[in-house]
């Protein structure tokens, strides 16, 4: 084989799979000349801690064949070109797309299969496929609005922290890897979509009207300058949202990495933002050092109060 074949193209053994990576010189952020063997390579270096939340989740690729600057498109199909070993879920989607044989990333051939297909983001859902009906967590997505930025981000964080606080419940927040922040609240029991959503709704619209001047909850394009928006709407058995230690397709390439709760406080009082801001080599360093915060999010069963306790807060 040449020698630029053997740049561009290897064979691997990933567990007892054979996998072949194509194109690995392949420029996927120009801004960084970050290449898809470094992709690669960022993902199989977190496997071990991204793999625990993914599994049994049906999975959207988000796929960016020739780089974050080209065509992108959102992948729910597995690919029919798959492996025979990747494992597939059926998920009645609509009456329109019917049903649908979404991926599951269940060991780390799959995932570093999923990274040579370009899959710069992976999102699951949060559900497990078995039990759709059933969140596994409460998501909130922070999303600022310019000038408003992370530091604002932080500190609604700190009160949506402080609100379920009070009702006895923890909560664990990530960077997204974009703009802003998301907070998780596990549940890890038989709570349906039916009680999540009304409830994260709630709780974001309790937040605009105590500072409608800093919050705003309504998913229409209003005016969102300077504001954080308190997206609530990714708790619904149809959407998705990125994962923990996923990549990002921005300029740079970003991580949605896990905080903890101090970095949080310190960015909310005017801290550097850069400190919370994660591309693959300090992501990787981060993991190698912190292990997984998310790791509770896995298991910590919280029950979420009736929605009146809610109201009267």
């Amino acid at each position: 084989m040449p020698a630029k074949a053997k740049k561009r193209d290897q064979e691997v053994t990933v567990g007892n799979r054979r996998l072949k990576l194509t194109n690995l010189d392949k420029v996927l952020y120009p801004k960084t000349k970050t290449t898809k063997a470094e992709v690669i390579d960022y993902y199989a270096r977190v496997a071990d801690l991204i793999l625990p939340h993914l599994k049994g989740r049906p999975l959207t690729l988000k796929r960016y064949p020739d780089g974050v600057d080209r065509f992108n498109f959102y992948e729910k199909n597995c690919p029919k070109h798959r492996p025979d070993w990747v494992k597939t879920t059926p998920i009645y989607v609509d009456r329109r797309a019917g049903e649908i044989d979404f991926c599951l990333c269940e060991n780390r051939a799959t995932l570093i299969w999923m990274a040579q297909l370009a899959s710069l983001e992976l999102h699951p859902s949060l559900s497990k496929a078995t039990r759709m009906e059933q969140p596994t967590v409460l998501a909130f997505d922070l999303d600022p609005g310019p000038p408003a930025g992370l530091v604002e981000c932080c500190k609604v964080a700190l009160r949506v922290r402080d609100l379920f606080g009070a009702f006895g419940l923890e909560g664990f927040p990530k960077v997204s890897g974009g703009k802003g922040l998301q907070v998780y609240f596990p549940l890890n029991t038989k709570v349906s979509y039916e009680r999540t959503s009304p409830f994260a709704k709630a709780v974001a619209q309790l937040l605009e009207k105590q500072t409608p001047k800093d919050v705003v909850s309504k998913m229409a394009k209003v005016d969102r300058r300077g504001k954080v928006f308190v997206d609530w709407s990714q708790n619904h058995q149809k959407k998705t949202t990125i994962a923990v230690y996923s990549l990002r397709a921005r300029e740079h390439p970003t991580a949605s990495v896990p905080l903890q709760w101090r970095e949080v406080e310190r960015t909310a009082k005017g801290g550097d933002t850069e400190k919370i801001r994660f591309e693959i080599p300090e992501a990787v360093k981060r993991v190698e050092k912190e292990g997984d915060l998310f790791e509770p999010v896995l298991k910590l069963k919280q029950k979420l109060p009736a929605l009146d306790r809610l109201e009267d807060a």
